[in-house]
This record gives C-alpha cells, structure tokens and sequence, in this order.
C-alpha cells in the first residue's frame, strides 16, 4: 500500500483519445491503491490545428508542453502516446512504465468496406503521416493521398461527409418531386423515409459529419487500430487491417508512456504499470528510430514482436514519394535486445537507409522555407 497521501498529477492532452490513455493508467495505478489526478494540458500540436505533424518543426509537439509540467513540479508524471515521443528527451526524465500494447497495425477506414485494392484510380486517401502517405504510395501510386488532422472522431467525420451530404441533398430533392406530385396516384417516391426521419436514424457521428463543411472528398483514410479502439469507433465505420509486412507501424504505436523525474515514486509506478514484454518491444522500436534520426520528417515504419528468445523485427525506411524502400525483417536476439537494435540500425544505414532519411529532410526544409516565405508575404499584403 502507497505511504502517499498527495494525489499522483498526471499531464494528458484533452482529446478524447489522450483521456482515454490517461484514464487506462489512472485505472491501474488506483488498482495497486495510489491516488491519481489527471491534468489537462494544451499542446503546441493542440493549439496549431491546421498544420500536419511534420510542419510542427520538430518532434513532440504533442508531448514537450506535459513534460515541461513534470520537470517544473506541477505533476509527477505525464501520459503521452509513445510514437507522438521524440526519440531524445531530457536527461532528468525517464519512462517509468509502459502499459501492455494495443493493436499496433493501421486500418483503413472507408464509408463502404472497401480494400485497397479496390479503390479506383485517383481515389483520395486522407492521412497526417509522411510514413503512411509513402506506404499507400509504394503500394498505390495511382491514389491521391491528402492531408487530414485532427482527433480520431473529426477525422471520421471528414470521411463520412462528403458522402452524407451528397446523399442528403437526393433525398431532400426527393422530397421536393414527391411534394410537386402529391395529387399524382401513380408517382412512386425514390425514397420510403422522408429526410428528417433519414437524418433521426444516424448516429451521432454521422449528424456531426453531415454538418461539417467539406473541404475534401476523402475516398478512404488510414487510422491508428489502436486509436480507433481506444475510442470506440471500430463498429462505428467499416475497417479493413493494412498488412503489416506492407504497412509498417510507426515505433511505439499502440502504446502508451508514462514519463516521470527517476524517484522511488517512479519505481512504484513502474512496478503497477509497465507491462514487460511491450517495455523490450518499444525498446527495440524507439533505438532503432534513434540511431537512425529522422523522427517524424521522415517515413519510417519498425515493430517488433516478441517470439519465444527473438524479437521479430520489421523496419521499413521509404522516399517520401514511396518510389524508393529500403526494408527488412530480422530476429533478435532478446537478451541483448537494444544492442541488437543499434547493430541493425546500423546495417541499415550502410544499406542506403541514411540517405532517404537526408533526402526526407531536405525536403522537409525545403517545404518549411517555402512556407515561411509564404507568410512573409502575406505579412507584407496586409500592411
């Protein structure tokens, strides 16, 4: 029993999905009896809403704002979504648990249940990661994939949209023609149900995305499985699993981190939470990305599975364009897991996977330059 008597504070984001993650860990710690309170905190990436992940000028801008709260004394700990953690972090600060992984393979999301396959040429496929966009790419260069931001349930929205006010506008045009005919015995309306009575049978989601303005029909988009779990959207849309042998995960996706100062408290929690076998896993993931560098400017894709004495591990180091992939899947050995890693990061590097990351970046300069040009500019014709 915790000789505690202060509540443990806990930064989180305030989106839905960061509550959930939160709440999952307030859960499992009030099991092992500590007291926990959850402190809302905005982000950088909360407050810049309409820029993609990688126009937020480095890594973690979902996570610096609570871990400057857990450096200051404000909270003891902060709850972040590991892929969303930049691969350096301050010295004074450790990850004290890491709870059992969710899914960690994406889905995508469509208004049918269709495959990726089955998209036609041209389709628009939404997603806010450079790793996906250059995935969908390699498989499909015939798609158009576009930016999309926002949490899990606006980004289903915008899916859903398009398609609902279309299918809106029939029906009220329906509507309009059975009333212009009301006299005629032999006209047969298009539609049982009148709009309204339409519009009283979808869920939530569905009234929220038929309101939304549109601002791009998405065909499809690519989703975290793990988020949309979290947030209880899975029977919400039709999903179909992207393979991960395809689609590689980013590092450290499906889990959560807890990041505390390195204190008794911090072994406590460690002992309540961290779940061992996802702990070697993200391990092996967040070394990799660090010794290969390009945080979130670059398309990179690594999981790892425990396998009995192994650790299966796939990474996946691709042009932005998905023109170019370097990959491969290798078995580690468990008990020198993290050196492992490093050596396999290093193999892969010599194999070309430094140069695509280079070429990323540049290119990720090169677009922050032209956007800052851009508003420059602007700056100038308002005056």
């Amino acid at each position: 029993m915790s000789t505690r008597s202060a509540p443990i504070r806990l930064a989180t984001r305030g989106s839905a999905l960061a509550l959930v993650q939160a709440r999952s860990v307030q859960r499992s710690l009030r099991g092992r009896r500590h007291d926990v309170e959850l402190v809302e905190v905005e982000t950088t990436g909360d407050q810049v809403r309409d820029e993609l992940i990688h126009r937020l000028g480095k890594t973690g801008a979902f996570v610096r704002s609570l871990d400057e709260r857990v450096l200051d004394g404000r909270v003891e700990g902060a709850v972040h979504s590991m892929k969303d953690m930049p691969t350096e972090t301050p010295d004074e600060l450790i990850v004290a648990a890491v709870p059992q992984r969710a899914r960690a393979g994406d889905l995508l999301v469509t208004p049918d249940g269709a495959e990726l396959d089955e998209l036609p040429a041209g389709a628009i496929v939404g997603t806010g990661s450079l790793r996906r966009q250059a995935q969908l790419l390699a498989k499909r260069p015939d798609l158009e994939v576009e930016p999309l931001r926002g949490n899990v349930d606006t980004r289903v929205e915008k899916l859903l949209a398009g398609g609902l006010q279309a299918e809106h506008e029939k029906r009220v045009a329906a509507e309009e023609e059975r009333r212009g005919n009301a006299d005629d015995p032999d006209f047969e309306p298009e539609y049982e149900r009148r709009p309204e009575e339409w519009i009283e049978e979808l869920s939530e989601l569905e009234r929220r995305a038929l309101e939304r303005d549109v601002e791009t029909n998405y065909d499809a988009i690519v989703l975290a499985a793990a988020g949309l779990e979290r947030s209880n959207l899975l029977e919400a849309v039709p999903t179909q699993p992207l393979p991960i042998g395809e689609f590689v995960p980013a590092a450290g996706q499906g889990a959560i981190a807890v990041t505390m100062l390195d204190s008794d408290l911090a072994e406590s929690v460690h002992d309540a939470v961290d779940h061992p076998r996802t702990r070697v896993e993200t391990t092996v993931e967040r070394t990799i990305l660090a010794t290969l560098g390009g945080g979130c400017v670059a398309p990179i894709g690594i999981h790892a599975l425990i396998q009995g004495e192994h650790v299966r591990t796939r990474v996946q180091v691709l042009s932005r364009d998905g023109e170019h992939t370097i990959s491969v899947n290798r078995d580690l050995p468990v008990e020198r897991h993290a050196e492992a890693a490093r050596e396999l990061a290093a193999e892969l590097a010599d194999r070309g996977a430094d140069e695509l990351i280079e070429e990323a970046k540049r290119e990720a300069d090169e677009e922050e330059t032209a956007a800052d040009r851009s508003d420059e500019a602007e700056g100038e014709d308002e005056g």
